[in-house]
């Protein structure tokens, strides 16, 4: 049994919780790839619906060092909010996207992303579209294959003004990333970046990434206060 994770507060126990719920609500087999060192740990997800990987960081009280891959659903059951502790679950096989992960460094910032109210509208407009053109099936077309058809022509497109699939900003706003309405711009800021065929959204909340063709790498565990 791997050591308890210690956090540095308790409000880092409960964003990771929170991160590990809407997981296990998406797919309730769910796994997480853990990466802990110099005070950080980055908690890994591949959220189905979307096909992305969302990433969530937390600061830890020391320095444990930790890369393995466990249930999502049996590490939120061993997270202890109010003490701030998280029991590590026996590992898991690894599904094929735990090992092939964003890299660890040579990020860019690149321009063109809208600010967290442009990116919800956006997501607005896409989930509208979505039903509107679910609705004008005729009932002999109205299949899961045709719905995926159509959920997969409009995720695909790219946010206006970037490379970044709308799946992406999806992901981010259904995950809680993206900062809430009312939320001063520069305080809680929303950067995209890009790293060889990688593109990542980050938020003080979380991040998701996206690779655009192969690529093997890992990424950096940073701590990331969160609201």
């Amino acid at each position: 049994m791997t050591a308890p994770l210690h956090f540095a507060e308790g409000r880092e126990a409960a964003g990771t919780a929170a991160f590990l719920a809407r997981l296990v609500h998406y797919d309730r087999a769910a796994a997480v790839r853990l990466q802990a060192g110099g005070g950080a740990l980055a908690v890994f997800g591949r959220p189905p619906s979307f096909e992305v990987l969302a990433v969530r960081t937390a600061a830890l009280l020391d320095d444990t060092v930790l890369d393995t891959t466990v249930s999502a659903g049996e590490l939120l059951d061993g997270i202890e909010e109010t003490v701030g502790k998280a029991i590590v679950p026996a590992p898991v096989t690894g599904p094929p996207w735990s090992g092939v992960l964003p890299p660890r460094g040579g990020w860019r910032e690149v321009p063109g992303l809208p600010d967290a109210a442009g990116l919800r509208g956006t997501v607005a407009a896409a989930v509208a579209e979505f039903r509107a053109r679910d609705e004008e099936l005729p009932p002999q077309h109205r299949t899961r294959a045709e719905r995926d058809r159509i959920g997969r022509e409009i995720w695909s497109r790219p946010v206006p003004g970037t490379g970044l699939p709308l799946r992406a900003a999806h992901a981010a706003q259904s995950l809680g990333f993206l900062p809430p309405a009312g939320a001063v711009p520069h305080e809680v800021p929303v950067v995209l970046l890009a790293a060889g065929p990688w593109l990542r959204l980050r938020t003080p909340y979380g991040s998701v990434a996206v690779r655009a063709t192969a690529g093997l790498g890992e990424l950096g565990v940073m701590p990331v206060r969160h609201p």
